[in-house]
Order: C-alpha cells, then structure tokens, then sequence
C-alpha cells in the first residue's frame, strides 16, 4: 500500500513538473523542485526520475500542445542544424528535449562539442564576434563541464533561443554515444539531425 502511495505522489510531482517544463521552459531539475514546492510537500520527498518526467512531458504535450509542439520542435531542430554545420570542426552531437523530440519553443538547445583542445571552441565564437556567456554545467557523467552559452534568433519562431554548447574532450566521444537507460542513442550527430531536419520538412 505503502509502495502504491508512493508511487500515486511521484506520478502527480511528474506531472505537475510536467507541467513546468512545457509551459515555463524550466530544466529537469528546477521544474521537479518547484513541483514539490507548489504542492506543500516536503523538501525532502523522493522525486521521481528524468525518465518518468519525460514521459509525463510527453503525455502533457499529446494533451495541451498536440497542434503546436511537432513546428516547434522542426524550427528548434533547424536552428541546432544551422549551428552544428558552423561548429562541425568540434564534432557537435545534439542532446536533450530538441535530440528526443519533446522540446517546444520554451526549450533551449544542448550541443556537445567534443574538442583537441578545450579552448579552440571558444576562440572559434570569437573569431566570429558571437556573444557569449562561459558558464559551468553538470555533463553528461555528473561531472562539471564548461559550456559557452548565447542566443540565437530562429527565424520561423520569431524570437531568441538559448543555444548552450557544451565542451567535452575529444576521447569523452566513446561514451558520449552508449544507449541511454531507454535504450536510445541519447545524442545526434550532424548527419542524424540532418536526416531528422530532412524527415520532418518532408512531412
């Protein structure tokens, strides 16, 4: 009963962060976080896992933004393609809600850069005047990760989006690319988000 329960809580914190996500564009963590807050729970009640808040984002979409999400995600997908061709020297892989398809226009995009040498990215982005903020984020392992992050305008939606380029050594490729607990690629390289781009115009 007690297990029930537990699970009942977790489904309701998904969705409700499920919620967040779409509407408010927050990330993952955040958005569960708030969730728990919102509903007057404990700060210390068990959360429920990045797997099961994609689903939840998933079903939330079907439901409030079947008629919207799918251009969204295409004009999303486009501007990480226009950016992945401008950096293809640095091996850019996409990865989060724009790689897994339950992105909308709230939605940021993640490119990893996999590098020679750490700062080429960097000097690249100023060689090419492109603002840009140098921050730290969690990587792919839990591990702190240097990303430069700027905005970048996407034509079709009219407005800024977050682009956030993360710098990875080169040999961290390897296990960049292993299944991800759902068993898919967990990111895309330039010619996969090519062919993606490509499905969706002609859709």
């Amino acid at each position: 009963m007690q297990n029930a329960r537990m699970d009942t809580l977790q489904s309701e914190i998904a969705a409700a962060a499920a919620r967040l996500v779409v509407e408010e564009g927050l990330e993952y963590g955040p958005a569960k976080r708030r969730a728990v807050k919102q509903m007057g729970l404990s700060a210390r009640t068990a959360l429920p896992d990045n797997d099961a808040l994609e689903d939840a984002v998933r079903e939330y979409i079907a439901v409030f933004c079947a008629d919207t999400q799918p251009a969204e995600l295409a004009a999303l997908r486009r501007l990480a393609l226009t950016w992945m061709e401008r950096l293809a020297e640095f091996r850019p892989h996409l990865g989060g809600a724009v790689w897994h398809g339950s992105a909308t226009r709230l939605s940021d995009i993640y490119l990893q850069l996999f590098c020679d040498d750490p700062k080429s990215a960097e000097i690249a982005l100023i060689e090419h005047r492109v603002d840009y903020t140098p921050r730290t984020v969690t990587g792919f392992h839990g591990e702190s990760v240097e990303a430069l992050s700027l905005s970048s305008m996407s034509p079709e939606l009219g407005e800024p989006i977050g682009v956030h380029l993360l710098v990875y050594d080169h040999d961290d490729l390897r296990g960049a690319l292993k299944p991800d607990t759902k068993g898919r690629t967990p990111r895309g390289d330039l010619a996969a988000v090519r062919a993606l781009v490509e499905e969706t115009g002609n859709g």
